[in-house]
C-alpha cells in the first residue's frame, strides 16, 4: 500500500487553497463535506480526487466529471480517476447508465484497465464497473446485480475502506425492487450507512444515501435526522439542499420543504444545472399546494415558462416540466385547465403518459363530459411500449393513469360500480409500488381518487376509509385531509 494510503486525507472544502479556487458566484467557499478516499495516484490529484468524490456523492456530475478530468490530465497514470469518471455517468438512483453515456463510460473502465494499477483493492473498484459491460447480451438489471455482488465483496474485503461500504450501500439502493414492500435492501443500506454516519457525520454520500435509503412511508422517520443534518454538510451542492424534502414531503412538512427546494432552486440556477434547478421547482409546487399557496404555485410555473431550450428528452427535465402544470391544474380541479394540456412530441412515453392523462381528467371530469376513448388508446399504446423497452416500472405507472381515466369514465356514465373496481384497481396496483426518487409521488394518489369518487356516489363512509388509507402514505396532502373532513361531516 503507498503511504497515501496510511494518511488519512479528509479534504475540508472549506480551507487553504481548495476554498480560494472553487468559490460560488458571490465568493461564498465552497463546502462539500468531507470525504477520504486515497489513491495511488500522484499526491498533487488527491485533494482533486477527493474534491470530486464529494461532489459525485451529492450527484454534482457535471462538476464530479471535470474534477476527474482534471485528475487524469494531471497524472496520465491514474487509473482510478477514469474509474472515477465512469462513475458520473452511472446515475444509480433513476436512470441508471443511459445509452448516450453508455460507450463513454465503457471507453473510460477500458482505460483504467489498460493503465492498471497494482493496489488490489482499486483494482476491485475498476473490476466491479467493468461487470456493467461484460455480456452485453445480457438484462442490464442483471449486470447491476452482478456490480452489487462485486462492490459486496469489496467491501467485506476492506471493512476500513468506507468508500467501499458507502458506494455497496448505494448499490443496494440502486437494486432495490420497487415492489418490495418490506424494504429488505434499504435496511440492509441502513444498517451499514447509520454507524459510518456517526463515524463520519460530516460524510455527504453516507447523509444523501441514508435519506434514500429511508424514502418510504415505512422508514421516512428514520431519515428525519440525516434530512435535518444534509444541507448544512454540503451547502454548495444543489442537490444536497434540496434532498431533505424527500424525507420533508414523506412526512407532511410542508414548509420544510419549501424552505429546502427555495435553497435548492437559487444555488442550481446560479450554478447552471437545469436538471436540478427543474426538480426542486416541481417539489417547491408540490409543497406550495399542500398549503393552499396556490399564488406561490403559479409563480413558479411563470419561472418555468421564462426557461428556454429545455430538453424534454432527458427524464429528469421531462418530467419536471411535465408535472409542475399538471400538478397546478388537478390539484386546484380546475377541469378546462388540464383540457388544454398536451404532451411534447420528444418526451419519453412515461412523461407523455402524465400530460394525456391530464388531459383526459378534464375531458371526463370537466362541466361538460367527453369521450376519452382516444386519450384511453394512448395511454395504452406507451404502456405497450414501456413493456417493449424493459420499462415495467413505468409501464406498472402508467397502466395505473389508464385506470384512473377508466374509473371516472365509468363515473360520469352512470356505471358506478365498474367505477368502483376500477378505481380500487388502480389504487391496489399503486399501493404495491414505491415511487421513484425522481417524483415527490403520485399527481393524485389513486386512493385519494378512490375517496373522491365515492364521495361523488355518496358513500361518505367509505370515502372516509379511502381518505384516510391515502393519508398514511402521503401524510398532510391537501385535497386527502379536505376529503376526509367532507366524509366525515356527511
Amino acid at each position: 500500500m503507498s503511504h497515501l494510503c496510511k494518511i488519512a486525507l479528509i479534504l475540508t472544502l472549506t480551507s487553504g487553497a481548495i476554498a480560494s479556487q472553487e468559490t460560488h458566484d458571490h465568493g461564498i467557499p465552497e463546502k462539500l463535506g468531507k470525504v477520504s478516499f486515497p489513491i495511488s495516484c500522484s499526491p498533487a490529484v488527491q485533494a482533486d480526487f477527493n474534491r470530486g468524490i464529494a461532489l459525485l456523492h451529492s450527484f454534482a456530475y457535471a462538476p464530479a466529471n471535470a474534477a476527474f478530468q482534471k485528475v487524469a490530465t494531471q497524472d496520465p497514470k491514474c487509473a482510478m480517476a477514469h474509474w472515477a469518471i465512469a462513475m458520473t455517468l452511472f446515475h444509480q438512483l433513476w436512470d441508471l447508465l443511459p445509452a448516450s453515456s453508455s460507450a463513454t463510460a465503457g471507453s473510460e473502465i477500458a482505460t483504467a484497465q489498460r493503465i492498471g494499477t497494482s493496489n488490489t483493492r482499486e483494482q476491485g473498484y475498476i473490476h466491479a464497473f467493468s461487470l456493467l459491460f461484460e455480456n452485453p447480451g445480457t438484462p442490464f438489471a442483471v449486470r447491476n446485480h452482478q456490480y452489487e455482488q462485486a462492490m459486496r465483496e469489496l467491501a467485506q474485503q476492506n471493512k476500513s475502506d468506507v468508500e467501499a461500504q458507502v458506494f455497496f450501500a448505494l448499490a443496494l439502493l440502486s437494486n432495490a425492487p420497487p415492489t418490495d414492500k418490506t424494504h429488505s435492501r434499504q435496511k440492509e443500506a441502513l444498517a451499514i450507512l447509520e454507524p459510518l454516519d456517526r463515524a463520519y457525520p460530516d460524510h455527504p454520500g453516507i447523509t444523501h444515501y441514508i435519506i434514500h435509503a429511508s424514502d418510504s412511508t415505512e422508514l421516512a422517520p428514520r431519515g428525519l435526522a440525516a434530512a435535518r443534518k444534509y444541507a448544512k454538510v454540503a451547502p454548495s451542492a444543489p442537490h444536497a439542499l434540496h434532498m431533505p424534502s424527500h424525507i420533508f414531503t414523506r412526512l407532511g412538512l410542508w414548509q420544510d420543504s419549501i424552505s429546502s427546494n427555495l435553497a435548492a432552486s437559487q444555488a442550481a440556477h446560479d450554478q447552471h444545472d437545469v436538471g436540478e434547478q427543474l426538480h426542486a421547482m416541481d417539489y417547491l409546487v408540490y409543497a406550495y399546494l399542500q398549503l393552499g399557496r396556490y399564488d406561490d404555485a403559479h409563480h413558479i410555473l411563470d419561472q418555468l415558462k421564462e426557461m428556454q431550450g429545455l430538453g424534454m428528452s432527458d427524464f429528469k427535465v421531462g418530467y419536471a416540466t411535465t408535472a409542475m402544470p399538471v400538478r397546478y391544474a388537478v390539484e386546484r380541479h380546475q377541469w378546462d385547465e388540464t383540457i388544454g394540456i398536451k404532451p411534447d412530441p420528444s418526451s419519453p412515453p412515461h412523461v407523455a403518459a402524465i400530460a394525456v392523462w391530464a388531459h383526459a381528467l378534464g375531458l371526463v371530469r370537466g362541466r361538460h363530459p367527453a369521450d376519452a376513448s382516444g386519450e384511453l388508446a394512448a395511454l395504452a399504446g406507451y404502456e405497450d411500449q414501456l413493456h417493449r423497452l424493459g420499462n415495467e416500472y413505468w409501464a406498472a405507472q402508467t397502466s395505473v393513469l389508464r385506470q384512473e381515466i377508466l374509473a371516472w369514465s365509468s363515473q360520469v356514465n352512470s356505471k358506478p360500480a365498474e367505477a368502483e373496481s376500477q378505481m380500487r384497481t388502480a389504487a391496489d396496483q399503486e399501493d404495491a409500488m414505491e415511487k421513484l426518487p425522481v417524483t415527490p409521488g403520485p399527481i393524485v394518489p389513486a386512493r385519494e381518487q378512490l375517496g373522491e369518487l365515492l364521495l361523488q356516489q355518496h358513500r361518505p363512509a367509505e370515502a372516509a376509509e379511502a381518505f384516510k388509507a391515502s393519508l398514511v402514505n402521503s401524510p398532510n396532502r391537501k385535497s386527502g385531509t379536505d376529503g376526509l373532513r367532507v366524509a366525515q361531516q356527511k
